[in-house]
């Protein structure tokens, strides 16, 4: 006899968890965007002018772009089709592999890393707008000279200004995330071309491919590590991708958004950063990695102001759709009854207050220890989850029975709890966070994405395949709205 599966019957559903939460509103057009603002920030400049410390030189640091770019296009064609197929959100999806309660390990250590960038990118982004207002109000420079816990006044005003626009921009769910990308994505075009063209005149439209920061490193393994610390920098995004990708129509729609938001537009993206960073070395001699320094140098206020507000929105809107929602789902995963899409966002906007970003952003050691550490398990679970799903159930979950507490559920395993996905989680973690933390094996944290992926899913799947998975055949239960 089927049983109906509601908020009243079981402690793991949520209706914002659930497969008919799925809108089917995000194509093409909206991935794109999707992808658009996910790039489209003074981090992923950053992070594209960093690749500069691996030792190449400016065709090669393109070249490793390419490659970064193209291996986030097939991994998030996996994890975004995966999540389309079963119209359910990254921690739920992870039910399948780590049992209806072990998804909370995955869901507490992505979250993590979310609400740490969220507060960090939200910093970013007011400093933007209290540029802005210097600009505008020079009065307001009086604001700058009094701090509180590592903050100005001024900077205080402007970071909790935008955290409650953020804040506000959740409240409706995730259709208003989808507009906001559709705004966000392209608007940072419009500052990057502006600033392209304004450094390369005053480099007089001639920049040295061959640059390079430093002597060291380079070549091949050079460019395969480059190309990595990309793919690692969209670790956290990749590895929660269905908690969008849920959303789209067809496959075809999600392959599609990926291939115009990756394979086309992140690629002109990175190239027009280089060019830029190239441009700089010209003008300052350095490959500046922050482009509001080059901002400064502009004497038309109009063109300053405008290059900031796209900055500004660009960076808020990479913070909502990247570090916002991640977390928002992993609470309701851990909380399903007690909380909301909209009451888990007002929580992670005050954590993210709380834990005073600035302060931790300036901290290297913090960064890495904590932030790197975790960040390093985000290729593991990776690993982990598209096993499972691909390799050992041949794309078949039984979704419904993704929220089914009762201990004779087909994910329930051992008190909810996967141990074969948790050994591997460990097996290959202690690797991938030895090779981020410890001194000794530095040159090798490059690469914990890929190895975290195969070594995990490599372990998973020499202990898992000895677990049928014929209940993902089977559909005794039914997820209410869902039939």
């Amino acid at each position: 006899m089927s049983r109906t599966i509601t908020d009243s019957t079981s402690t793991l559903y949520n209706v914002d968890l659930a497969p008919e939460s799925a809108s089917g509103t995000w194509k093409t057009w909206n991935l794109f965007a999707w992808w658009m603002s996910g790039w489209h920030s003074l981090a992923g400049y950053s992070v594209a002018i960093g690749l500069f410390a691996t030792g190449l030189v400016g065709w090669q640091v393109m070249i490793a772009f390419v490659i970064g770019v193209t291996i986030i296009y097939f991994a998030n064609n996996l994890s975004g089709v995966a999540g389309q197929r079963e119209r359910v959100p990254f921690p739920v999806f992870a039910r399948a592999s780590f049992g209806v309660r072990g998804a909370n390990i995955p869901a507490v250590l992505r979250g993590v890393v979310g609400v740490f960038w969220y507060g960090v990118q939200t910093y970013l982004a007011s400093q933007a707008v209290m540029i802005l207002l210097v600009k505008v109000f020079p009065a307001t420079l009086s604001l700058t000279e009094t701090s509180f816990l590592g903050l100005s006044a001024l900077g205080w005003i402007c970071f909790l200004a935008l955290s409650l626009a953020q804040a506000l921009a959740l409240a409706n769910g995730m259709e208003t995330v989808r507009k906001l990308s559709d705004f966000a994505g392209p608007v940072i075009w419009i500052a990057m071309i502006a600033l392209a063209v304004w450094m390369l005149a005053r480099a007089e439209w001639s920049i040295d491919f061959n640059f390079r920061t430093v002597e060291t490193g380079g070549g091949f393994v050079g460019m395969v590590a480059a190309a990595f610390i990309l793919v690692a920098y969209f670790g956290g995004p990749t590895l929660n991708f269905a908690d969008f990708s849920r959303n789209a129509p067809t496959a075809a729609m999600v392959r599609r958004g990926n291939m115009l938001g990756l394979l086309i537009n992140a690629t002109a993206f990175g190239i027009v950063s280089i060019v830029i960073a190239l441009a700089a070395v010209k003008v300052h001699g350095s490959a500046v990695s922050d482009p509001l320094e080059l901002l400064y140098d502009l004497d038309n206020v109009a063109a300053l102001l405008i290059a900031l507000v796209a900055i500004a929105i660009a960076t808020a809107g990479i913070n909502v759709i990247y570090n916002f929602v991640a977390p928002v789902y992993d609470i309701l995963q851990v909380w399903p009854r007690r909380f909301t899409f909209r009451s888990a966002g007002v929580v992670i906007a005050v954590v993210s207050i709380l834990i005073t970003p600035w302060n931790l952003f300036a901290n290297p050691v913090i960064v890495n220890q904590m932030v790197g550490g975790v960040g390093a398990l985000m290729g593991p679970l990776y690993g982990i989850l598209m096993v499972d799903y691909y390799l050992l159930r041949g794309k078949s979950l039984n979704t419904q029975a993704l929220f089914d507490d009762s201990s004779t559920g087909a994910y329930w395993y051992s008190k909810g709890y996967n141990p074969r996905a948790v050994v591997a989680l460990l097996a290959a973690g202690v690797v991938t966070v030895c090779m981020t933390l410890l001194p000794p094996l530095a040159a090798t944290t490059a690469f914990t994405w890929p190895v975290g992926v195969l070594l995990a899913g490599g372990v998973y799947f020499g202990i898992g395949r000895t677990k049928s998975t014929e209940a993902d055949r089977t559909s005794p239960q039914t997820v209410a709205g869902d039939a």
